[in-house]
Formats: C-alpha cells, structure tokens, sequence
C-alpha cells in the first residue's frame, strides 16, 4: 500500500516538475504520512533552510490534527463522540469547534450529502480499521435501524460552552473533510511564513498556491478503473483540485464493489458514481463537495454542485460516461486514446 500511494504521488507532482528523478527547477520536497495517506510537501523558489523548518512544523502540526480529529481511536474527537452517544451534553477542545462548525456549513449546503455524523454507519461497514470478516457484509437490520435515526448535523448543538445533541446515532467521522481542512490551515502557514509557490498533495488529492516558476503546475487526475492518468488539469494561483473515487477503499463479495462512500439516505455505498473530481479554491469545500457529489450522482450532481457553490465538476459514472459542465471542460486536457461518452451539462453559474 505504501509502495502504491508512493507511486502515485510521484506520478502527480512529475507532470508538475518533469519527473521523480532530478527536478528541473529549485523545488523543495518533503513527505510524510498522516490521515492515512502520504503527504507531500513540494515548495518553489524557497530557501533550503526555511523549507525545511516549515515543512517539518507542518508535519507536526498533521499529526497532532491526525490525533485530536481521530474517530475511533482515543482522541478528542472520540471522546466527543462518546458524549453524544449518551446525549450528555460536553466540553470539548476549542481548537476543533472551527472545523466542526465548516463540516456542519458544509454538510448543510450540500443537503446532507456531504454527512460528517454518520460515523457509525462507516463504523458498521468496517471502515475504522475493523474490516468485516472476508465475504461478508453488515447485518441489514443494523443498517435499517441507524438510517431510520437519520443522523444529521442539525442535530448537534455548538455552543460557546457547550456541544450538545438530540440523536444518539449522530458521531463524527471527518474522513470526507478533514484533509482538506488540514490542507488549507497548511497553506495558510506557508503564506504567514511568506511562501507563495507550493503544493500540498494528500495522496492525489491537493491545493496548489502560485506558479512552478513562470509556468502553471499540471496536475493529473487518476483513471478509475486503470493504473494511469486520465487527464490533467493547469492550475495556477489558489486552486484545490479533489478528487473521490470507489477504488480508494473497498471489498469485494461475490464479484461486487463495496466502498467507502456511503449514502446516508440508504446506509449502502453509492452505488451510480466511481469518481469525481473538483476544482474549487479552498481545499475543505473541494473536499466535502466531492463525497457530497459522489452520493448525488449522475442524476443530482449538478443542483448539488449548484448549492454548494461548485463551478468546475468532473463525474465518472458506472457505465463510464464522463458528466462535467461547460467551465470545467475547457481546463481539462484528456490523455490519448480516451474512449468514453462526454455528457456536457449545462452551465454551473
């Protein structure tokens, strides 16, 4: 596993830099893993020493998130989560109220799509690093039983003092979420520390700030089926580009895909989606938009991406048709030898 998210992200930053042997220009890189990918840290232009110092604070400063936002593992937001199963109100580290008050923003603008609370159900489908026996699958009734709660945001209270909630099915799992939020509190800390030219990649998924010297960064986008890039995109200044797909985490009984991007309307995975892919400027909102458009599908996506403010969207459905609208068409350049439908939508904005 290390060997193959290793792989890929020397694969995405070497259409960015020309290859993962010798750069062609002075950029700093470092990795390290966190949130359960690999982190990669490539910066331009900036002096050996400052690189480092900032790169190794911003290693820190991810594991000390990774730990405190941990949803199953002992951690503040564990503890948190305990609370709420017993409809006690709690106390909790201020330095998580932020980032839970943008995962219920989020999870509100996508109408619940984009679910930061169904952590049992994740928990049940055996996501939390207690995978199902082989060939097996969640009971159903259990299954039945926590979509009928239907947890949501709305039923958590956050309060100056106090967090409290009217659900006993309702707990954190900020797995959709969280990367990107740590990704941008990143990038906050390199502008503070006067970097302007960088990327942080989480496993594939990134956000880029500046240039690559006097060219823009390119950026792949993953096959979903296939072991290679299938497009890539140009992007310079701010942008975040995301991407969800059902081959990041899955099992397999009877010859069938289960991942884990679940629906919570119906407690399965989303079963009409294999990948999505969005451009937006921050990396919290591309990150939560992409699990809430995986779930919406191809039937929902475009009013999804609509109230969440989405202006460039890449769908992969399970047939293959490739859905996106107008904006996003015009940045991305496929890969030759593409062969699939392209469904055009209308504009977003």
């Amino acid at each position: 596993m290390t060997e193959q998210l290793t792989r890929l992200g020397c694969l995405l930053l070497a259409l960015a830099i020309g290859g993962c042997g010798q750069p062609k220009d002075p950029v700093f890189h470092d990795q390290f893993f966190a949130f359960g990918t690999l982190i990669e840290i490539s910066l331009y232009g900036v002096d050996a020493q400052l690189a480092e110092s900032i790169s190794e604070e911003i290693e820190q400063e991810f594991m000390g998130m990774h730990a405190s936002w941990h949803a199953w593992q002992p951690s503040v937001l564990s503890s948190l989560n305990d609370h709420l199963s017993r409809l006690e109100p709690t106390t909790t580290d201020s330095s998580i109220l932020p980032l839970l008050g943008e995962a219920g923003r989020l999870s509100q603008q996508s109408g619940g799509l984009f679910n930061p609370v169904i952590g049992n159900l994740i928990a049940l489908w055996g996501f939390h690093d207690n995978p199902l026996p082989v060939g097996t699958l969640p009971d159903g009734a259990a299954i039945k039983d926590l979509v009928e709660q239907a947890p949501t945001v709305s039923d958590i209270t956050i309060g100056d003092d106090l967090i409290t909630s009217v659900n006993p099915s309702a707990a954190y799992d900020l797995g959709g979420f969280a990367k990107g939020y740590a990704i941008d509190l990143a990038i906050n800390r390199l502008r503070a520390s006067g970097i302007e030219n960088a990327i942080i990649n989480a496993g594939g998924d990134l956000r880029v700030i500046g240039q690559h010297g006097n060219r823009p960064w390119r950026i792949g986008i993953r096959h979903p089926r296939e072991s290679r890039i299938l497009a890539s995109i140009e992007v310079s200044g701010d942008t975040s580009v995301f991407t969800s797909g059902d081959y990041e985490r899955f099992f397999e009984v009877d010859g069938k895909r289960y991942h884990h991007i679940i629906d919570p309307r119906t407690g399965y995975p989303a079963r009409s989606t294999t990948s999505v892919t969005v451009i937006h400027s921050d990396a919290a909102t591309a990150d939560a938009a992409t699990t809430a458009l995986f779930v919406a599908g191809p039937d929902q996506w475009l009013a999804t991406a609509r109230n969440m403010g989405i202006r460039y969207v890449m769908l992969i459905d399970k047939q293959g048709t490739i859905h996106m609208n107008p904006a996003m068409q015009s940045r991305i350049h496929f890969e030759s030898g593409l062969d699939a439908q392209i469904s055009l939508s209308a504009r977003l904005q």
